[in-house]
């Protein structure tokens, strides 16, 4: 965008707008709030129908759930389990 930065996956705000994700990221964010406990990244994986024997396959989901949780939509645990804001 003309030498600009465009930021993806934007930070989340007092009104957050889940609108604003990609599709893949709203569809991450609603396995985990459906979640009853914090969850794997490899569960995540199931509910996608990914490959989760094959540790790369996760990997790419590993990022995009860490992203989220550096944005503030997600909690990463120290475990490596993630939760859902409130």
């Amino acid at each position: 965008m003309a030498g600009r930065a465009v930021l993806l996956i934007p930070h989340r705000s007092e009104t957050p707008d889940e609108a604003a994700l990609p599709a893949d990221y709203r569809r991450i964010l609603a396995i985990v709030r459906a979640a009853d406990s914090p969850v794997q990244v490899r569960a995540v994986g199931e509910e996608l129908g990914l490959q989760v024997a094959v540790r790369g396959k996760l990997e790419p989901l590993r990022a995009k759930m860490t992203k989220l949780a550096d944005r503030g939509w997600l909690h990463k645990r120290p475990d490596g389990r993630f939760t859902a804001r409130p």
